[in-house]
């Protein structure tokens, strides 16, 4: 019911230790970089300048600071001393991007330039298609470590010109190493922590591996690693006995407790700690053969896999819980797999261009337990009149994805320059759902033996299919000035199919074992985009971008209804057809830069300013029946603002480094209808209504301001160099759904934060101290639910709340060394 191959020549000039600006908004930083992946559509000649970062976001190899688009990037160094362990960190050295850490359960949710209309959510997303995330070539939403990565990019805005999955808000592309034909490599490293609120010690454990198999032409690189973290939030009510023991066992006062008693306590509930730890094991694995220097196919398979036991929120304080403990009656493990299998082949032709070829498949399943009981409460279904009455639910889902990019990139020189490229993409998705009641007396009401208790249960099945064109071609009109403009034509299809039952009224256990329902629709469109770029000094250039981004529609995953409705007491919870699908949505973005370095690159700065118009904005919503989350389309918004950074380099060895970004993100029109709360707000049996959103609403999810400010000093001693780095970032208030203020929702303060490191290396080793969070800032970074969904249901209080919050101050050592 819930809702390339480099050529010899470039390959040969390895950009190792640069010190660099990390892009157009970048957080500015040192960084070692190695030469760019093969995957990569690299320039005919190779980048000379060895103070450069080189990127290849224009599937070109291109020093950052002449990519005429708005793009950051965090090299291999930066990432390490950072610690930025997956995407879920990059949001504090990229201006421009929200992200809330909701903990190892997800992937986290991500708002690019504010592009985000749905409320916020405790437990995090585990897909959004408003943004690419890519490994290398391949597509794919999800949190895959950050081992072994060459460097990350962030492209801003609309990108489907040059890429095979068309975003609307941008892309996160994470570069990996690849192997290397010509020396053996290795490489380990550990490290070890405390943290604030964890009763025990975090570790992490990762090795690189790189074999040339036969000199020049076969070589396998391996990166694999295990991840402890000890997690801090402890589920301080859990019920010892499901259907037996009581929830809340002093009884059901007329106004809501705010403890228990020790007695109650005792008899009914019990502790663990620390259930939102993580314990993830990542493998990254390649085989690389180059044939020719001019054809090269590469082999990858990477395997991830996270468990947890709980959630990395707490529960707003009710029953007397804490900032770090959870009120749910039950534990809400999750276990998360994924696999990626690709093949890229890469070809330099006759002196004309480079052909890229990527194929892949990969595979995301997700298991999850959770605590039902306030849903059903909410409800009113008056399963409260139990007094032992809890209610936990399952959900596995399996997304299957399957897609095939070939990409040209012309290499004849000469004034005019080329992309060309075609797109496949398969996505299926399998979710089954099942509720709960332990020990309730209603089970036995039920027509068919019910041994596992299930009050309802649900499937879904999808099937997405985009084809999609692309393209665009740059003109240089002299040496400094160059106009580019490109096009994309896609279409696609999207099945959906699914039943849902309710045994307790007399339905089947299974919905397998009932009719299904379901609904087909296909669509197709164009985007554009408009590019140029003057160079007024060999340190000083402008650029502007006009572009179109679009998000294809899709599947809701809610069990469709079987018309004509049931009448009562019998449960619709159920999508009617109009709600069984959701349409596209589309952005317009223009954008103006300026990259400057100057005195003799003592000094970087970058600025760019934005305006993206939105329209038939997905957005969250309910149905009818049952008030089930769904997706459904909906009016007009407007995102404006402006990124820039900077970095300082008065002497040898200092660098000082910062960023700001403002992001003014709002409705432009009303959308009546769409806001779900319960009226009166927290009384039972309540009636369910939905609140018009209204123009100049704050889009939910993302910070108007934030910044960092950092200090990083190098100096020679012991025959290394020892760092000490310390950075500050600030993260304004965030609302957290539309219309906050009228309908029940929060504007969750801004906040600052401190991070240092201490360390000391030389070509071998690598020894340091760090500590994250320095001063134990406590935060809310998302909520679940709404304010109107608390309170009292028939003396039961209402847990629904939740706020997900920051880690606690970790502080720890770590160690690595390089063959």
């Amino acid at each position: 019911m819930t809702k390339t191959t480099y050529k010899t020549t470039l390959a040969k000039t390895a950009l190792m230790g640069a010190t660099i600006l990390m892009g157009s908004t970048a957080f500015p930083a040192f960084a070692q970089m190695a030469p760019a992946p093969a995957s990569d559509a690299p320039q005919a000649a190779a980048i000379e300048d060895n103070s450069a970062i080189v990127v290849t976001a224009t599937r070109r190899a291109t020093s950052l600071q002449d990519v005429p688009i708005n793009i950051t990037a965090v090299g291999a160094e930066q990432l390490e001393r950072q610690r930025i362990d997956d995407v879920r960190d990059i949001a504090d050295f990229t201006p421009g991007v929200t992200i809330a850490d909701t903990g190892p359960g997800s992937t986290g949710t991500i708002v690019l330039r504010g592009l985000n209309a749905s409320d916020t959510d405790a437990t995090g997303n585990s897909y959004d298609s408003a943004l690419g995330i890519y490994l290398g070539e391949v597509p794919l939403y999800y949190d895959f470590k950050m081992l072994d990565i060459n460097r990350v990019e962030t492209l801003l805005g609309p990108q489907g010109t040059l890429y095979g999955l068309g975003t609307l808000a941008g892309a996160i592309r994470n570069i990996p190493n690849r192997p290397d034909t010509t020396k053996w490599q290795a490489e380990w490293h550990g490290r070890v922590y405390g943290k604030k609120e964890a009763s025990k010690t975090g570790y992490q454990v990762d090795g690189v591996i790189n074999i040339p198999i036969v000199k020049d032409h076969i070589a396998f690189r391996s990166a694999t690693g295990y991840y402890y973290d000890p997690g801090f939030i402890d589920y301080a009510l859990l019920v010892k006995t499901p259907g037996v023991s009581l929830p809340q066992p002093d009884g059901f006062a007329t106004v809501p407790p705010t403890s228990i008693s020790q007695a109650g306590y005792d008899a009914n509930l019990y502790r663990r700690k620390d259930l939102n730890f993580e314990k993830t094991f990542t493998t990254r694995n390649q085989l690389l053969f180059q044939i020719t220097p001019d054809l090269s196919v590469d082999f990858t398979y990477a395997f991830q896999h996270t468990k947890t036991d709980g959630g990395q929120y707490n529960s707003d304080f009710v029953l007397g819980t804490g900032k770090y403990e959870s009120a749910s009656r039950y534990a809400e493990p999750v276990d998360r797999r994924a696999h990626l299998a690709s093949m890229e082949i890469n070809a330099h032709v006759a002196e004309i261009f480079d052909l890229v070829s990527t194929t892949a498949y990969t595979e995301v399943k997700n298991k999850r337990v959770g605590d039902n009981t306030d849903l059903l409460l909410d409800l009113d279904y008056d399963y409260e009149l139990f007094p032992a009455f809890t209610s936990w639910n399952e959900s596995e889902n399996t997304r299957k994805q399957f897609n095939q990019e070939i990409r040209l990139v012309s290499t004849h020189g000469g004034p005019f320059s080329w992309v060309l490229g075609g797109f496949f993409n398969e996505q299926k998705l399998q979710a089954d759902y099942r509720e709960h009641v332990p020990g309730h007396p209603w089970v036995e009401f039920g027509t068919q033996p019910n041994p596992d208790e299930i009050e309802y249960a649900s499937f879904n099945r999808s099937k997405v299919i985009e084809k999609a064109v692309f393209g665009e071609g740059t003109f240089k009109i002299t040496p400094e000035w160059q106009v580019t403009a490109g096009g994309r034509y896609f279409n696609y299809s999207s099945l959906v199919s699914g039943r849902a039952v309710t045994p307790l009224l007399g339905d089947p256990i299974s919905p397998y074992d009932a009719k299904p329902a379901g609904g087909t629709t296909a669509k197709s469109g164009g985007v554009w985009k408009f590019n140029t770029s003057y160079k007024f000094t060999p340190g000083l250039m402008v650029y502007a971008t006009y572009s179109k981004g679009y998000r294809i529609g899709g599947p809701n995953t809610v069990a469709p209804c079987i018309l004509p409705l049931k009448p009562p007491p019998f449960q619709n919870v159920c999508a009617l057809p109009n709600e069984l699908q959701y349409g596209p949505d589309s952005t317009k973005n223009l954008e103006v830069g300026v990259r400057a370095e100057l005195f003799n690159r003592k000094l970087t700065l970058n600025v760019n300013a934005f305006t993206i118009d939105w329209s038939g904005i997905q957005v969250a919503s309910a149905t009818v029946n049952g008030i089930v989350g769904i997706t459904v389309n909906g009016g007009k918004a407007k995102s404006e603002g402006f990124d820039a950074s900077f970095q300082i380099r008065p002497i040898d060895g200092l660098s000082i480094q910062g960023t700001y970004s403002y992001t003014n993100a709002r409705l432009t029109e009303d959308v009546p209808a769409i806001i779900a709360v319960n009226s009166p707000a927290a009384t039972y049996p309540s009636r369910p209504i939905q609140l018009d959103a209204l123009k100049g609403d704050r889009l939910p999810g993302s910070t108007k301001n934030s910044g960092s400010l950092g200090v990083n000093y190098t100096f020679p001693v012991m025959g290394g160099d020892f760092s000490a780095d310390w950075t500050a970032t600030y993260r304004g208030d965030v609302v957290t759904r539309l219309g906050w203020d009228r309908a029940y929702g929060d504007k969750l303060p801004g906040f600052v934060l401190h991070r240092a490191s201490l360390s000391w290396q030389n070509d071998v080793f690598t020894v340091g101290v760090f500590a994250n969070n320095i001063f134990n800032k406590y935060a809310i970074t998302a909520v679940s639910n709404d304010r109107s969904r608390v309170g009292l249901n028939d003396g039961v209080v209402l847990r629904y709340l939740r706020n997900t919050v920051i880690t606690p101050r970790t502080v720890g050592l770590e160690v690595r060394v390089k063959y």
